[in-house]
């Protein structure tokens, strides 16, 4: 009879043991949209190669556009654009956004990117990754941080694009306002 006792009371020892432990919530963190632990925004001017503007171009067209529609649609462009803190195209760079874009869409303007922000100063050190669609007709645009290094450290987060000025093909500026939420 002793023994049955012992062992019932150990069985429901360790089925209480066990459930107070849940491997699964030990990992789950509450992420609060208002209140990431990084947020910061920047400029990003992309200036693209015309044929005779060498010394100001920092993009080019890789792959020329097709003939399905009027939007550019399968045109892809390489780039390594200043980022600045403010509007200024000439004002220093605080980083560098190194990448890609191409436009995916035969209807509309649409673009997809995938790119790194290279910071190398004294207030940051590290990179960022972002990518995903810019619905470049809408007035907002979220993309995905998508990890980094350095003082972004495996950073996952929202990069919210905002047209902040264009020049036809030749040149655009985007506001970024990048909001992370893991960050280590």
């Amino acid at each position: 009879m002793r023994s049955l006792v012992e062992r019932s009371f150990c069985f429901v020892f360790l089925f209480l043991l066990a459930s107070q432990h849940d491997p699964v919530s030990a990992s789950k963190r509450i992420l609060d949209p208002k209140k990431p632990c990084k947020r910061f925004i920047l400029y990003y001017h992309d200036i693209l190669f015309g044929g005779n503007d060498l010394a100001n171009a920092t993009s080019a067209a890789a792959s020329n556009k097709t003939n399905l529609g009027d939007y550019d649609f399968g045109m892809l462009v390489v780039f390594d654009d200043p980022v600045t803190k403010d509007q200024h195209l000439l004002s220093h760079p605080v980083a560098r956004a190194q990448g890609f874009y191409f436009y995916d869409m035969k209807t509309t303007y649409n673009a997809w990117f995938a790119y790194t922000l290279i910071f190398n100063s004294t207030d940051y050190k590290g990179t960022i990754n972002i990518m995903g669609a810019d619905m470049m007709m809408e007035k907002t645009r979220d993309l995905s941080v998508v990890g980094g290094t350095g003082d972004f450290f495996m950073a996952r987060g929202i990069a919210t694009f905002q047209t902040d000025a264009e020049q036809g093909t030749k040149y655009f500026r985007l506001k970024m306002d990048i909001k992370l939420y893991d960050c280590y």
